[in-house]
């Protein structure tokens, strides 16, 4: 989808996502210290505000600039802890060794766009920061449920760690399994820390 197709979609209704962050967002974040984030692909800003309102001041890009607002809209509760900006992550270039963490939840995209957009964020994020990805798994295609349907965008452990090790220790690579409904869909999750 091009960023018309997300304003479309995000025009459509109130709220696409849940007000809550992720939950693998929440399980991996919660230890760590609060600092200075980057949420690339941000959508409505769900992962951003829980962040911030976690103590995190949080950078929030997104090309869909209807997500943008709804960002804006919400982060006055956050007294200027979230910055939202409408940006092509598969073209920006993040200020680096900037960030203590920098979040990429299901973005997916074909491999040399998100390799690009992998190797952007571990140059964005400090020496001893995190990195986290989170998306919809390639086994979910056969055996979970919800994600895109084109094999070539979804996420795999070991494209991420194909991209990420050279710059980061995994401490987390996991396919995990999330309840939707009767059904369980499958998330890479992988969290790294910058060397």
């Amino acid at each position: 989808m091009d960023a018309d197709a997300w304003d479309e979609r995000y025009r459509a209704a109130e709220r696409v996502w849940s007000v809550e962050p992720n939950r693998w967002v929440a399980r991996e974040t919660a230890g760590l210290r609060p600092g200075r984030a980057l949420d690339l692909a941000a959508g409505e800003g769900r992962n951003a505000a829980w962040l911030a309102s976690r103590g995190w001041r949080v950078d929030a890009l997104d090309f869909s600039p209807v997500a943008v607002r709804r960002i804006e809209e919400a982060a006055g509760r956050y007294e200027g802890a979230v910055r939202a900006a409408v940006a092509d992550v598969t073209r920006y270039t993040p200020e680096e060794a900037a960030y203590d963490l920098v979040l990429i939840s299901y973005l997916h995209l074909p491999p040399p766009q998100m390799d690009r957009v992998l190797e952007s964020a571990c140059r964005a994020v400090r020496p001893g920061g995190t990195l986290l990805l989170v998306g919809h798994d390639a086994d979910n295609l056969e055996h979970g449920t919800g994600g895109p349907r084109d094999a070539r965008v979804l996420s795999s452990v070991e494209r991420v760690r194909a991209v990420w090790e050279p710059c980061a220790d995994l401490v987390v690579a996991e396919v995990a399994r999330r309840p939707v409904g009767d059904a369980v869909a499958l998330d890479t999750v992988v969290r790294a820390v910058r060397r």
